[in-house]
């Protein structure tokens, strides 16, 4: 008897397999916030004693005084295979032999309670995006990344995720990794974490910034021989024009919306000093079209002036990292409307630290500059992109609130905040049709996706109140679930 459940067991779930996939009757929550001043990612004049009313995944409605009673009725998409207890396709998971039976689609009425937060005049503002961050790497020991197994780093990434959109950055680009199934399972609500714009594994050539290889790995006698992070797409080498093409279409393949090679030298990678250009004019050229082919962008990490006006003349969109330019530089990148994408990073007391002394000499080169390239391109009206990049180091993220108010050195605390909402918003939408959260981010107004902070205090006049979320941020919420909320 159990050979023949096992076996009608195994029927059942390859006829399911088969079926088309089925409309799911997914709770929704409705929220209203009372009392608020809001700050919406792009006016620098909050709106005082404001009502917002979320439904679903989306701000409804901002306005005074909104009248609700205790449910709300909204619209569900009902209908799709659902079990009902009878003879016929059985489902021995259950003492009760079910079939699985169609209804039609259908919109549905459905009441919902409210869930009502008296903000009490607190601060609601945008979700915080962070533009350059690694879910893989940000809380991983270089020793450890270069010796661990992927498994053991999607663990560590995913645990990390969580901690991310504590802090109230419930969006980040991803710039390098390979976050794919972190991604998977923050989307499907398997486990909490942030948005993800996925760029993949970073592409460079050998001796470049991604050959995370061992000083004894060549002469590779195999052109195409990969290693163990590469072969997992982590990171990622591309020699010449033709293997550049592969590599980006494979990226792309594996769902990133924006690709990111380097063509300069980097801190952390031992084989690249800082000086060096990495990459042909030509070569930089094919990763460009291959992601204009896919309606997306290339990002390049570059330090230097010749490797960076390369990577420009070239066709890439946005500099991440730039501590190195001049002035003749940024008024090319201002011209051709090329982002800075740019990070607070300084030798203070919240200096990355590295096991090596070659790093740690050019991390020193590089922070030396950060200053001049902030107060330049502000100066000259560059666009200006807020990341932290955080690596390496698990004491450091939590302060990556921190990181923001370091912002303060060259801007306001609104400049610093519009930045980190709305302005990196516009930043994430250059992927076009490869964006993968459709809706508009980084505000807060009517129709747009309702990830919002709710602070305890107003960081438009106090910028570190973001440096202490675990304090100051009562209440996240992403996509319209709360995530976090402490108010009694």
């Amino acid at each position: 008897m159990k050979t023949l459940f096992a076996v009608l067991s195994t029927l059942a779930m390859l006829v399911m397999l088969a079926l088309p996939a089925a409309a799911i009757d997914i709770p929704s929550e409705v929220t209203l916030f009372r009392n608020v001043n809001i700050f919406d990612g792009q006016n620098e004049k909050p709106l005082e004693g404001y009502d917002v009313l979320v439904v679903k995944n989306l701000i409804e409605k901002i306005d005074k005084n909104i009248q609700l009673s205790n449910t709300y009725e909204i619209d569900l998409k009902t209908g799709g295979y659902k079990p009902i207890t009878s003879g016929g396709m059985c489902d021995f998971t259950t003492t009760e032999p079910k079939v699985m039976v169609y209804e039609p689609e259908k919109m549905v009425k459905k009441e919902v309670k409210v869930n009502v937060i008296d903000g009490k005049g607190r601060t609601l503002m945008p979700g915080l995006i962070d533009a350059h961050w690694h879910v893989l790497f940000n809380s991983v020991p270089i020793p450890e990344l270069l010796s661990s197994d992927f498994a053991h780093l999607t663990i560590v990434g995913m645990k990390s995720a969580e901690g991310t959109l504590m802090r109230g950055f419930t969006t980040v680009r991803d710039v390098g990794g390979n976050p794919f199934s972190i991604k998977k399972a923050i989307d499907r609500g398997i486990y909490p974490g942030p948005r993800i714009y996925p760029s993949g594994p970073m592409i460079s050539p050998t001796s470049g910034h991604s050959d995370g290889r061992p000083y004894t790995a060549v002469p590779t006698e195999d052109p195409d021989a990969l290693s163990y992070l590469e072969r997992n797409a982590v990171l990622m080498r591309a020699d010449g024009v033709a293997q550049m093409r592969l590599r980006v279409r494979e990226a792309l393949r594996m769902g990133a919306s924006q690709i990111k090679i380097s063509t300069g030298g980097g801190v952390s990678s031992l084989y690249d000093p800082l000086d060096v250009t990495e990459y042909s004019e030509e070569e930089v050229k094919a990763a460009v079209e291959e992601a204009d082919n896919f309606g997306t962008y290339v990002a390049a990490h570059t330090f230097t002036d010749r490797a960076t006006q390369m990577a420009i003349n070239a066709g890439v969109k946005t500099v991440e990292h730039g501590f190195l330019l001049s002035e003749e530089t940024l008024k090319m990148m201002k011209e051709k409307g090329v982002w800075l994408s740019i990070q607070p990073l300084l030798n203070d007391e919240d200096a990355f630290t590295f096991p090596d002394p070659i790093s740690t000499a050019k991390w020193i080169e590089v922070t030396d500059g950060t200053d001049r390239v902030y107060s330049s391109a502000k100066k000259l009206g560059v666009k200006i992109a807020f990341g932290t990049d955080i690596l390496f180091d698990p004491k450091l993220g939590p302060k990556h609130g921190k990181f923001l108010t370091k912002l303060k050195n060259w801007f306001t605390p609104y400049e610093a905040l519009k930045i980190a909402t709305s302005t990196n918003a516009e930043l994430l939408k250059m992927c076009g049709p490869r964006d993968p959260y459709r809706g508009e981010l980084g505000v807060v107004k009517a129709g747009a996706l309702a990830d919002l902070i709710l602070v305890d205090g107003n960081p438009l006049e106090n910028l570190d109140l973001v440096a202490d979320p675990a304090k100051n941020f009562v209440m996240i919420m992403k996509e319209g679930k709360i995530y976090k909320n402490t108010i009694k």
